[in-house]
Protein backbone atom coordinates (compact mmCIF):
# COMPACT_ATOMS: atom_id res chain seq x y z
CA UNK A 1 0.00 0.00 0.00
CA UNK A 2 3.21 2.13 0.43
CA UNK A 3 3.19 2.74 -3.14
CA UNK A 4 -0.27 3.71 -3.45
CA UNK A 5 0.17 7.40 -1.94
CA UNK A 6 3.36 7.83 -3.23
CA UNK A 7 3.16 11.52 -5.10
CA UNK A 8 5.09 9.97 -7.97
CA UNK A 9 3.31 6.83 -8.22
CA UNK A 10 -0.54 9.17 -8.04
CA UNK A 11 -2.10 8.92 -11.47
CA UNK A 12 -5.42 8.32 -12.97
CA UNK A 13 -5.67 4.84 -12.07
CA UNK A 14 -4.85 5.69 -7.94
CA UNK A 15 -7.08 8.90 -8.35
CA UNK A 16 -10.12 6.59 -9.85
CA UNK A 17 -9.33 4.05 -7.16
CA UNK A 18 -9.52 7.20 -4.25
CA UNK A 19 -12.94 7.80 -5.73
CA UNK A 20 -14.49 4.87 -5.68
CA UNK A 21 -13.42 3.71 -2.31
CA UNK A 22 -14.64 7.82 -1.59
CA UNK A 23 -17.91 6.23 -2.66
CA UNK A 24 -17.69 3.05 -0.85
CA UNK A 25 -17.18 5.46 2.75
CA UNK A 26 -20.09 7.41 2.16
CA UNK A 27 -22.12 4.09 1.48
CA UNK A 28 -20.93 2.81 4.74
CA UNK A 29 -21.32 5.97 6.84
CA UNK A 30 -24.78 6.38 5.47
CA UNK A 31 -25.37 3.14 6.87
CA UNK A 32 -24.07 3.61 10.11
CA UNK A 33 -26.49 6.72 10.46
CA UNK A 34 -29.43 4.25 9.48
CA UNK A 35 -28.04 2.16 12.12
CA UNK A 36 -28.09 4.82 14.54
CA UNK A 37 -31.96 5.15 14.30
CA UNK A 38 -32.53 1.44 14.96
CA UNK A 39 -29.78 0.40 17.18
CA UNK A 40 -28.46 1.58 20.56
CA UNK A 41 -27.97 1.43 24.06
CA UNK A 42 -25.43 -0.14 26.35
CA UNK A 43 -26.39 -3.36 26.25
CA UNK A 44 -25.64 -3.89 22.14
CA UNK A 45 -23.13 -6.39 21.24
CA UNK A 46 -21.05 -3.38 19.85
CA UNK A 47 -21.37 -1.62 23.21
CA UNK A 48 -20.20 -4.51 25.05
CA UNK A 49 -17.12 -5.48 23.24
CA UNK A 50 -16.39 -1.70 23.10
CA UNK A 51 -16.76 -1.45 26.99
CA UNK A 52 -14.71 -4.66 27.55
CA UNK A 53 -11.81 -3.21 25.63
CA UNK A 54 -11.68 0.15 27.35
CA UNK A 55 -11.65 -1.58 30.87
CA UNK A 56 -8.56 -3.37 29.21
CA UNK A 57 -6.76 -0.03 28.22
CA UNK A 58 -7.62 2.16 31.29
CA UNK A 59 -7.49 -1.00 33.59
CA UNK A 60 -5.30 -3.77 32.98
CA UNK A 61 -8.51 -6.31 32.73
CA UNK A 62 -7.21 -8.35 29.79
CA UNK A 63 -10.89 -8.89 27.58
CA UNK A 64 -11.75 -12.49 26.86
CA UNK A 65 -10.65 -14.00 29.81
CA UNK A 66 -12.14 -14.45 33.03
CA UNK A 67 -11.34 -10.89 35.17
CA UNK A 68 -13.69 -9.75 32.27
CA UNK A 69 -16.30 -12.00 31.15
CA UNK A 70 -19.46 -12.05 33.34
CA UNK A 71 -20.20 -15.43 35.02
CA UNK A 72 -23.35 -15.73 33.18
CA UNK A 73 -21.65 -16.24 29.57
CA UNK A 74 -19.46 -19.06 31.19
CA UNK A 75 -21.77 -21.48 28.91
CA UNK A 76 -19.75 -22.36 26.56
CA UNK A 77 -22.79 -21.31 23.98
CA UNK A 78 -23.86 -18.41 22.02
CA UNK A 79 -25.39 -16.50 24.68
CA UNK A 80 -28.55 -14.49 24.05
CA UNK A 81 -27.59 -11.75 26.71
CA UNK A 82 -25.30 -8.99 27.32
CA UNK A 83 -22.13 -10.38 25.48
CA UNK A 84 -24.61 -11.27 22.27
CA UNK A 85 -22.61 -13.90 20.63
CA UNK A 86 -19.85 -14.44 22.74
CA UNK A 87 -18.76 -18.19 22.99
CA UNK A 88 -16.70 -19.11 26.52
CA UNK A 89 -15.24 -22.00 27.87
CA UNK A 90 -14.03 -21.60 31.45
CA UNK A 91 -14.94 -18.10 30.82
CA UNK A 92 -12.16 -17.57 27.70
CA UNK A 93 -13.44 -16.04 24.64
CA UNK A 94 -13.28 -19.39 22.36
CA UNK A 95 -13.50 -17.29 19.13
CA UNK A 96 -11.20 -14.00 20.13
CA UNK A 97 -8.17 -12.92 21.28
CA UNK A 98 -8.02 -9.54 23.46
CA UNK A 99 -6.75 -7.48 19.70
CA UNK A 100 -10.45 -7.85 18.64
CA UNK A 101 -11.82 -5.82 22.20
CA UNK A 102 -8.77 -3.28 21.66
CA UNK A 103 -9.52 -2.61 18.35
CA UNK A 104 -12.48 -1.68 19.22
CA UNK A 105 -12.69 0.90 22.08
CA UNK A 106 -9.40 2.41 20.97
CA UNK A 107 -10.80 5.38 19.29
CA UNK A 108 -13.02 5.64 22.67
CA UNK A 109 -9.72 6.46 24.73
CA UNK A 110 -9.84 9.97 24.22
CA UNK A 111 -13.84 10.16 24.77
CA UNK A 112 -14.66 12.81 27.27
CA UNK A 113 -16.77 10.76 30.37
CA UNK A 114 -19.98 12.73 29.34
CA UNK A 115 -20.38 10.81 25.95
CA UNK A 116 -22.89 7.77 25.74
CA UNK A 117 -24.03 5.36 23.30
CA UNK A 118 -27.01 7.71 22.80
CA UNK A 119 -25.32 10.41 20.79
CA UNK A 120 -24.87 10.25 16.94
CA UNK A 121 -21.59 10.77 17.09
CA UNK A 122 -20.94 7.70 19.51
CA UNK A 123 -21.52 5.67 16.82
CA UNK A 124 -18.94 7.16 13.97
CA UNK A 125 -16.10 6.41 16.89
CA UNK A 126 -17.78 2.94 17.04
CA UNK A 127 -17.41 1.83 13.36
CA UNK A 128 -13.99 4.20 12.92
CA UNK A 129 -11.27 1.18 12.76
CA UNK A 130 -13.73 -0.86 10.67
CA UNK A 131 -14.07 1.98 8.59
CA UNK A 132 -10.51 2.10 7.97
CA UNK A 133 -10.09 -1.87 7.76
CA UNK A 134 -12.63 -1.36 5.21
CA UNK A 135 -11.19 1.35 2.74
CA UNK A 136 -7.43 -0.57 3.11
CA UNK A 137 -8.63 -3.82 2.54
CA UNK A 138 -10.64 -1.97 -0.60
CA UNK A 139 -7.56 -0.06 -1.81
CA UNK A 140 -5.44 -3.37 -0.86
CA UNK A 141 -7.79 -5.56 -3.29
CA UNK A 142 -7.67 -2.68 -5.87
CA UNK A 143 -3.78 -3.31 -5.58
CA UNK A 144 -3.39 -6.56 -6.12
CA UNK A 145 -5.96 -7.24 -9.18
CA UNK A 146 -3.92 -4.61 -11.01
CA UNK A 147 -0.68 -5.91 -10.33
CA UNK A 148 -2.26 -9.44 -11.34
CA UNK A 149 -4.40 -8.43 -14.29
CA UNK A 150 -3.51 -4.51 -15.19
CA UNK A 151 -5.94 -1.87 -14.83
CA UNK A 152 -9.21 -3.46 -15.73
CA UNK A 153 -8.58 -6.34 -13.48
CA UNK A 154 -8.27 -4.03 -10.40
CA UNK A 155 -11.18 -1.42 -11.68
CA UNK A 156 -13.44 -4.91 -11.78
CA UNK A 157 -12.37 -5.90 -8.30
CA UNK A 158 -12.90 -2.58 -6.55
CA UNK A 159 -16.54 -2.18 -8.38
CA UNK A 160 -17.33 -5.72 -6.99
CA UNK A 161 -16.10 -4.37 -3.75
CA UNK A 162 -17.54 -0.77 -3.09
CA UNK A 163 -20.96 -1.96 -4.21
CA UNK A 164 -20.79 -5.10 -2.13
CA UNK A 165 -24.27 -4.72 0.61
CA UNK A 166 -22.03 -7.33 2.20
CA UNK A 167 -19.01 -5.41 2.88
CA UNK A 168 -20.81 -2.43 3.54
CA UNK A 169 -22.69 -3.92 6.07
CA UNK A 170 -19.66 -5.62 7.34
CA UNK A 171 -18.28 -1.64 8.38
CA UNK A 172 -21.37 -0.63 9.43
CA UNK A 173 -21.85 -3.16 12.03
CA UNK A 174 -25.14 -4.28 10.44
CA UNK A 175 -24.79 -7.75 10.12
CA UNK A 176 -21.17 -8.94 11.48
CA UNK A 177 -19.29 -8.13 14.29
CA UNK A 178 -16.13 -6.31 13.65
CA UNK A 179 -15.23 -9.04 10.98
CA UNK A 180 -13.57 -6.34 8.54
CA UNK A 181 -10.30 -6.38 10.45
CA UNK A 182 -10.09 -10.54 10.46
CA UNK A 183 -10.40 -10.33 6.43
CA UNK A 184 -8.24 -7.68 5.49
CA UNK A 185 -5.70 -9.69 7.41
CA UNK A 186 -6.29 -12.73 5.85
CA UNK A 187 -6.65 -11.13 2.81
CA UNK A 188 -2.89 -9.54 3.32
CA UNK A 189 -1.67 -12.64 4.93
CA UNK A 190 -2.38 -14.66 1.43
CA UNK A 191 -0.83 -11.89 -0.86
CA UNK A 192 1.97 -11.17 1.03
CA UNK A 193 3.08 -14.35 1.23
CA UNK A 194 2.95 -15.11 -2.18
CA UNK A 195 4.32 -12.12 -2.98
CA UNK A 196 7.60 -13.06 -0.43
CA UNK A 197 7.72 -16.42 -2.42
CA UNK A 198 8.67 -14.56 -5.57
CA UNK A 199 11.26 -12.78 -4.05
CA UNK A 200 13.12 -15.60 -3.56
CA UNK A 201 14.47 -16.12 -7.22
CA UNK A 202 16.83 -13.54 -6.48
CA UNK A 203 19.97 -14.71 -4.89
CA UNK A 204 20.14 -12.67 -1.67
CA UNK A 205 20.28 -13.15 2.07
CA UNK A 206 16.81 -14.57 3.31
CA UNK A 207 15.78 -13.12 6.47
CA UNK A 208 17.47 -9.53 6.65
CA UNK A 209 16.53 -8.72 2.96
CA UNK A 210 12.89 -9.33 3.82
CA UNK A 211 12.19 -8.07 7.10
CA UNK A 212 9.61 -5.66 6.00
CA UNK A 213 7.71 -8.44 4.31
CA UNK A 214 8.33 -10.46 7.29
CA UNK A 215 6.74 -8.50 9.56
CA UNK A 216 3.97 -7.58 7.50
CA UNK A 217 3.24 -11.08 6.82
CA UNK A 218 2.97 -11.70 11.19
CA UNK A 219 1.27 -8.52 11.18
CA UNK A 220 -1.55 -9.61 8.61
CA UNK A 221 -1.93 -12.85 10.46
CA UNK A 222 -1.83 -11.71 14.36
CA UNK A 223 -4.98 -9.70 12.66
CA UNK A 224 -6.57 -11.84 11.09
CA UNK A 225 -6.39 -15.10 13.99
CA UNK A 226 -6.06 -12.11 16.46
CA UNK A 227 -9.74 -10.90 15.14
CA UNK A 228 -11.11 -14.55 14.74
CA UNK A 229 -8.75 -17.66 15.88
CA UNK A 230 -10.36 -19.97 13.18
CA UNK A 231 -9.02 -17.85 10.71
CA UNK A 232 -5.45 -18.63 11.84
CA UNK A 233 -6.18 -21.83 9.62
CA UNK A 234 -5.01 -19.71 6.68
CA UNK A 235 -0.91 -19.28 7.80
CA UNK A 236 -0.33 -23.30 6.92
CA UNK A 237 -2.25 -22.77 3.46
CA UNK A 238 0.22 -19.27 3.11
CA UNK A 239 2.90 -21.58 3.73
CA UNK A 240 2.00 -24.15 0.94
CA UNK A 241 1.05 -21.47 -2.06
CA UNK A 242 4.59 -20.45 -0.51
CA UNK A 243 6.15 -23.52 -1.40
CA UNK A 244 4.17 -23.77 -4.56
CA UNK A 245 5.59 -20.53 -5.65
CA UNK A 246 8.72 -20.84 -4.70
CA UNK A 247 10.04 -24.64 -4.92
CA UNK A 248 13.62 -24.65 -5.36
CA UNK A 249 13.68 -22.45 -2.26
CA UNK A 250 11.58 -24.59 0.48
CA UNK A 251 14.66 -23.72 2.83
CA UNK A 252 14.15 -20.27 2.94
CA UNK A 253 9.93 -20.21 2.64
CA UNK A 254 9.64 -22.05 5.85
CA UNK A 255 12.64 -19.61 8.01
CA UNK A 256 10.35 -16.47 6.43
CA UNK A 257 7.14 -18.31 7.02
CA UNK A 258 8.31 -19.53 10.57
CA UNK A 259 9.89 -16.10 11.41
CA UNK A 260 6.60 -14.32 10.56
CA UNK A 261 4.20 -17.17 13.01
CA UNK A 262 6.62 -15.79 15.24
CA UNK A 263 5.82 -11.80 14.87
CA UNK A 264 2.14 -12.75 15.15
CA UNK A 265 2.66 -14.70 18.22
CA UNK A 266 4.81 -11.80 19.46
CA UNK A 267 2.03 -9.39 18.55
CA UNK A 268 -0.84 -11.91 19.89
CA UNK A 269 1.25 -12.21 23.29
CA UNK A 270 1.02 -7.86 23.60
CA UNK A 271 -2.22 -7.92 22.95
CA UNK A 272 -2.71 -9.81 26.74
CA UNK A 273 -0.51 -7.03 27.71
CA UNK A 274 2.50 -9.84 28.17
CA UNK A 275 0.50 -11.93 30.95
CA UNK A 276 2.02 -15.17 30.34
CA UNK A 277 -0.32 -17.34 31.63
CA UNK A 278 -3.64 -15.35 30.28
CA UNK A 279 -1.91 -15.86 27.32
CA UNK A 280 -1.39 -19.45 27.67
CA UNK A 281 -4.43 -20.00 28.55
CA UNK A 282 -6.01 -18.06 25.74
CA UNK A 283 -4.30 -20.14 23.89
CA UNK A 284 -5.10 -23.19 24.72
CA UNK A 285 -9.28 -22.56 25.00
CA UNK A 286 -8.73 -21.13 21.41
CA UNK A 287 -10.96 -22.78 19.03
CA UNK A 288 -8.68 -23.12 16.17
CA UNK A 289 -11.00 -24.73 13.74
CA UNK A 290 -14.71 -25.52 13.91
CA UNK A 291 -15.78 -28.26 11.60
CA UNK A 292 -18.73 -29.92 11.42
CA UNK A 293 -18.32 -33.10 9.20
CA UNK A 294 -22.19 -33.71 9.22
CA UNK A 295 -22.65 -30.28 8.02
CA UNK A 296 -20.97 -31.25 4.60
CA UNK A 297 -23.55 -33.88 3.77
CA UNK A 298 -26.47 -31.57 4.30
CA UNK A 299 -27.58 -30.12 1.49
CA UNK A 300 -29.33 -26.94 3.42
CA UNK A 301 -26.09 -25.59 4.59
CA UNK A 302 -24.39 -25.43 0.76
CA UNK A 303 -27.40 -23.47 0.11
CA UNK A 304 -27.42 -21.54 2.96
CA UNK A 305 -23.78 -20.32 2.50
CA UNK A 306 -24.77 -19.67 -1.57
CA UNK A 307 -27.57 -17.60 -0.59
CA UNK A 308 -25.44 -15.44 2.16
CA UNK A 309 -22.63 -15.39 -0.87
CA UNK A 310 -24.97 -13.99 -3.37
CA UNK A 311 -26.70 -11.29 -1.04
CA UNK A 312 -23.87 -10.04 0.11
CA UNK A 313 -22.49 -9.50 -3.75
CA UNK A 314 -26.08 -10.03 -5.67
CA UNK A 315 -24.13 -9.17 -9.14
CA UNK A 316 -22.24 -12.94 -8.59
CA UNK A 317 -25.02 -13.97 -9.44
CA UNK A 318 -24.06 -13.75 -12.90
CA UNK A 319 -20.43 -12.96 -12.84
CA UNK A 320 -19.31 -15.78 -10.76
CA UNK A 321 -20.78 -18.67 -13.06
CA UNK A 322 -19.68 -17.23 -16.24
CA UNK A 323 -16.38 -16.84 -14.72
CA UNK A 324 -16.86 -20.27 -13.49
CA UNK A 325 -17.61 -21.48 -17.06
CA UNK A 326 -14.99 -19.89 -18.89
CA UNK A 327 -12.22 -20.91 -16.40
CA UNK A 328 -13.34 -24.29 -16.58
CA UNK A 329 -13.14 -24.44 -20.55
CA UNK A 330 -10.82 -21.99 -21.49
CA UNK A 331 -7.08 -23.28 -20.99
CA UNK A 332 -6.32 -19.47 -21.16
CA UNK A 333 -7.71 -18.60 -17.85
CA UNK A 334 -6.09 -21.16 -15.84
CA UNK A 335 -3.08 -19.55 -14.51
CA UNK A 336 -1.74 -19.04 -11.13
CA UNK A 337 -3.38 -15.63 -10.73
CA UNK A 338 -6.68 -17.31 -11.20
CA UNK A 339 -6.08 -20.40 -9.86
CA UNK A 340 -5.00 -19.02 -6.33
CA UNK A 341 -8.35 -16.57 -5.10
CA UNK A 342 -10.82 -19.40 -6.74
CA UNK A 343 -8.63 -22.47 -4.25
CA UNK A 344 -8.74 -19.99 -1.50
CA UNK A 345 -11.84 -18.59 -1.86
CA UNK A 346 -13.04 -22.53 -2.05
CA UNK A 347 -11.27 -23.81 1.08
CA UNK A 348 -12.92 -20.95 3.26
CA UNK A 349 -16.48 -21.90 1.77
CA UNK A 350 -15.95 -25.40 2.66
CA UNK A 351 -15.03 -24.09 6.29
CA UNK A 352 -18.05 -21.87 5.93
CA UNK A 353 -20.37 -24.86 5.51
CA UNK A 354 -18.71 -26.71 8.27
CA UNK A 355 -19.47 -23.97 10.71
CA UNK A 356 -22.51 -23.01 10.30
CA UNK A 357 -22.83 -19.30 11.90
CA UNK A 358 -20.20 -17.98 13.44
CA UNK A 359 -17.25 -18.02 12.53
CA UNK A 360 -18.64 -19.17 9.44
CA UNK A 361 -19.49 -15.84 8.56
CA UNK A 362 -16.09 -14.75 8.73
CA UNK A 363 -15.27 -17.44 6.34
CA UNK A 364 -18.17 -16.44 4.19
CA UNK A 365 -17.01 -12.26 4.09
CA UNK A 366 -13.67 -13.45 3.19
CA UNK A 367 -14.13 -15.84 0.50
CA UNK A 368 -16.19 -13.01 -0.82
CA UNK A 369 -12.99 -10.84 -1.39
CA UNK A 370 -11.35 -13.32 -3.19
CA UNK A 371 -14.08 -14.23 -5.56
CA UNK A 372 -13.85 -10.96 -6.23
CA UNK A 373 -10.08 -11.40 -7.42
CA UNK A 374 -10.93 -14.50 -8.95
CA UNK A 375 -14.30 -12.68 -11.18
CA UNK A 376 -12.01 -9.80 -11.95
CA UNK A 377 -9.21 -11.88 -13.82
CA UNK A 378 -11.56 -14.13 -15.68
CA UNK A 379 -12.94 -11.19 -17.19
CA UNK A 380 -9.84 -9.04 -17.08
CA UNK A 381 -8.78 -11.90 -19.61
CA UNK A 382 -12.42 -11.94 -21.53
CA UNK A 383 -11.65 -8.22 -22.33
CA UNK A 384 -8.73 -9.19 -24.31
CA UNK A 385 -10.38 -11.35 -26.36
CA UNK A 386 -12.15 -10.24 -29.95
CA UNK A 387 -15.50 -9.93 -28.17
CA UNK A 388 -13.60 -7.72 -25.48
CA UNK A 389 -16.28 -5.03 -26.47
CA UNK A 390 -19.14 -6.95 -26.01
CA UNK A 391 -17.77 -8.25 -22.55
CA UNK A 392 -17.22 -4.70 -21.46
CA UNK A 393 -20.20 -3.82 -22.15
CA UNK A 394 -22.01 -6.72 -20.72
CA UNK A 395 -20.01 -5.49 -17.61
CA UNK A 396 -20.50 -1.95 -17.34
CA UNK A 397 -23.92 -2.87 -17.83
CA UNK A 398 -23.79 -5.37 -14.46
CA UNK A 399 -22.04 -2.95 -12.50
CA UNK A 400 -23.97 -0.02 -12.95
CA UNK A 401 -27.07 -1.65 -12.42
CA UNK A 402 -25.54 -3.54 -9.22
CA UNK A 403 -24.72 -0.23 -7.90
CA UNK A 404 -27.61 1.55 -8.69
CA UNK A 405 -29.76 -1.41 -6.80
CA UNK A 406 -27.42 -0.88 -4.09
CA UNK A 407 -28.23 2.81 -3.63
CA UNK A 408 -31.71 2.65 -4.06
CA UNK A 409 -31.37 0.07 -1.24
CA UNK A 410 -29.72 2.19 1.30
CA UNK A 411 -32.67 5.41 0.14
CA UNK A 412 -35.13 2.88 0.93
CA UNK A 413 -33.81 1.76 4.14
CA UNK A 414 -32.92 5.32 5.34
CA UNK A 415 -36.82 6.19 4.89
CA UNK A 416 -37.93 3.62 7.02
Amino acid sequence: MRRFFLPASIGGPQLAAAALLGVYLLQCLWLVRIRTLHISGPDSDQAVRIQMGLQQWKHGTVAGTPESIPSETATGEPSAARSGQLRVRDRYDQDRSPFYYLIAAAPFLIRPASWTTGLPFWHVLAVAPYLFFGVMLGGSLWYVARRLYGNAGGYIALLLYCFSPAMIAGVAGMQSLGEMGAVWGAFGAIWTAIAVAHTLYAPREVVLWNWRRIFLLGLSLSLAAGNQFSLGVLAPVALLLMLWVAPVRKGAVVVIWGAACGVALVILFAAYFFHQSLFWQGMIHARWLDFEPRALAASVAYRHNLEAIFRGSPSLILTLPVALVVFASWKRARYFGNIAPLGIALILIVLAVAAPGFPGEGFQLTALVFLFVFIAGVFADLLETRRGLLVMSALCGLLIASAAWNLVALARAAGQ
